[in-house]
């Protein structure tokens, strides 16, 4: 593996921008894992992912913390040392853009950009139980504004829109095609409506769009299949906070067998010690 490029290389970053651009343009859908730290970071990287996401909900669950409670400094910390663990394009996980204001947005942007990431995403939701969804006037404007902030960088940042409904109780198809119609209107790189589901839904929403489309797996089983999503146009398949589930899943059971069984079988399927200290060997900066 080749060493991590230096975040703060501009000409490294527009190379690394132009490669996540190309990823959305050439045939077929390609798979963007999402880490929460440097060492899923950079287990990912060797395992031959060609771009990487961060996942708000992985990072906040890093710091014993519920998802969506991280302030902007500490998420955009987590951000910079995955970006710094890997030489793949990254892009940043930024919910609502910290902030209701499309001033606020257009600064975490900037912010992001500096963190050392190439793309970077912004949802639709309030993060307020009573009016989960920002009006879709004032959603625009958000969106607007991080496109503006975006545009202005030395490289080329893949901005990509999210419009929430489905996560927040309302499965609005109609409702979410238009607000993801509206924000390519308003300039962004990429779709994205985390929840939808269906394959007959996703494959409306992906004709409604003249627009890369990403699709988020592993919220919960699904029987599509990345050849299932490729057929029906989609571009990218991210896998939002499931790894990180996946692990502390295994460590749950791992500890629960202990406490309740007294026995320690958990151990047979781990990955030894030499083996992960030698992947992390290969993938350490400099070596």
């Amino acid at each position: 593996m080749t060493a991590p490029a230096d975040p703060n290389n501009q000409t490294a970053r527009a190379a690394k921008a132009e490669r996540f651009r190309a990823l959305h343009e050439r045939d077929g859908a390609f798979v963007i894992p999402n880490p929460w730290d440097a060492g899923s970071t950079r287990i990912l990287t060797q395992l031959g992912f060609e771009a990487l996401a961060t996942t708000s909900a992985g990072m906040a669950f890093s710091l014993g913390r519920p998802d969506s409670t991280l302030p902007r400094d500490t998420m955009l910390e987590l951000v910079s040392a995955i970006a710094a663990a890997t030489d793949l394009p990254v892009s940043a996980d930024l919910e609502s853009g910290y902030g209701d204001a499309p001033a606020a947005v257009a600064e975490t942007i900037r912010r992001a950009a500096l963190a050392g990431v190439v793309g970077g995403s912004i949802e639709d939701a309030t993060g307020r139980p009573d009016s989960p969804i920002y009006d879709r006037a004032l959603a625009v404007e958000r969106i607007q504004a991080a496109v503006e902030a975006a545009r202005a960088l030395p490289f080329a940042f893949t901005l990509t829109a999210r419009a929430e409904n489905y996560l927040h109780g309302l499965p609005d198809l109609a409702d979410t095609i238009a607000r993801l119609q509206a924000y390519q209107e308003a300039g962004a790189d990429v779709l994205y409506a985390p929840g939808v589901a269906a394959k007959a839904d996703i494959a409306e929403l992906v004709r409604s769009v003249d627009r890369p489309v990403n699709v988020v797996m592993g919220l919960q089983g699904s029987p599509l299949s990345v050849a299932d999503l490729a057929e029906i146009g989609v571009k990218r398949i991210s896998v939002g906070g499931s790894l990180s589930r996946a692990a502390y899943t295994a460590l749950c059971r791992a500890a629960g067998e202990m406490q309740s069984a007294g026995t320690f079988s958990y151990a047979v399927d781990a990955m030894g010690h030499r083996e992960m200290n030698a992947m992390f060997t290969a993938a350490e900066p400099n070596r």
